[in-house]
């Protein structure tokens, strides 16, 4: 089984071009499933086997997610191994994924973002780590790009004159995103005043480039300061970008390119916070509702 599992990894690698990240958690989600058959040959394994794991999981109180992702994870490692020859049948074909609950995202209000972005102004003045905070939220906001994205951006993706970032996103792929004026001024301000040049737009206080978690905690650090809510991550601000573009008229095609979707039943959730809107105004509003 693990020459297998191997296999795949390196075709996740080189042919789907997958995150260290992505990849590591494929392999976990493997790896508990190798335990569970042991020695069973590869050609042993049968639909009746694979329930008796998802059995297992949920014995172990499982959220209905984490067995949706480990089945996603057995149903593209079995879809390898028929491709490639190595089984005739593939055994997961019919068995079901569990039904997930949808969770609309969290998102702030366009007064919240305002009131957090600005909690970064006053210490943006003539403090380098001031500045590098506030462009930070300013591009979470303005670009709607997640956290490995903006962790991953150089300083030649940003062209300050077209006002335009490209961006390399999951199994990065390239696409190009506006950026906002405000966004940019806060860049350029952070880049003329910081003391170490660098590829890299973002840095840390040792002059490398920042981490997803030291970018976590300046968005943690401006949340608690405002006092805005519980909960709030980077990911608050990209879901927020695509609400209020959607609240101001943007069509949910244009939204899906700007956040990089792949499919657009990711992008539709988000329709589901505006029409949330719409009933509440309706609400408030008909005399007669």
């Amino acid at each position: 089984m693990e020459k297998y599992i191997d296999k795949f990894i390196r075709y996740l690698e080189i042919e789907k071009n997958y995150s260290p990240h992505t990849i590591l958690n494929y392999r976990l989600d493997l790896e508990d499933f190798k335990k569970f058959i042991g020695d069973t040959a590869l050609e042993k394994i049968d639909y009746l086997a694979l329930r008796k794991f998802l059995a297992v999981l949920r014995e172990k109180n499982l959220g209905t997610r984490s067995v949706g992702r480990k089945l996603s994870a057995m149903r593209s490692f079995f879809r390898f191994l028929t491709r490639d020859g190595y089984l005739k049948i593939n055994p997961i074909l019919s068995l079901s994924s569990p039904k997930l609950e949808k969770h609309l995202p969290q998102f702030l209000t366009e007064g919240e973002t305002t009131k957090l972005i600005e909690s970064a102004f006053a210490k943006s003045q003539n403090d380098e780590m001031g500045l590098r905070d506030r462009a930070i939220l300013e591009t979470f906001y303005s670009t709607g790009v997640r956290i490995s994205e903006l962790v991953g951006m150089d300083v030649d993706q940003v062209d300050f004159i077209s006002g335009i970032v490209k961006v390399f996103g999951k199994g990065k792929k390239e696409r190009i995103v506006p950026i906002g004026d405000q966004a940019l001024s806060a860049i350029r301000k952070y880049l003329e005043k910081r003391k170490k040049q660098a590829e890299a737009v973002f840095l840390n206080k040792r002059g490398i480039r920042i981490t997803t978690r030291g970018v976590r905690g300046i968005v943690g650090k401006y949340i608690r300061a405002t006092g805005i809510k519980q909960g709030v991550s980077p990911h608050t601000l990209r879901h927020s970008f695509a609400t209020h573009l959607l609240n101001r008229g943007a069509d949910l095609r244009t939204v899906q390119e700007l956040l990089g979707h792949v499919n657009l039943s990711s992008t539709q959730i988000y329709t589901h916070l505006t029409t949330e809107r719409l009933k509440s105004v309706y609400d408030k509003a008909h005399p007669r509702a």
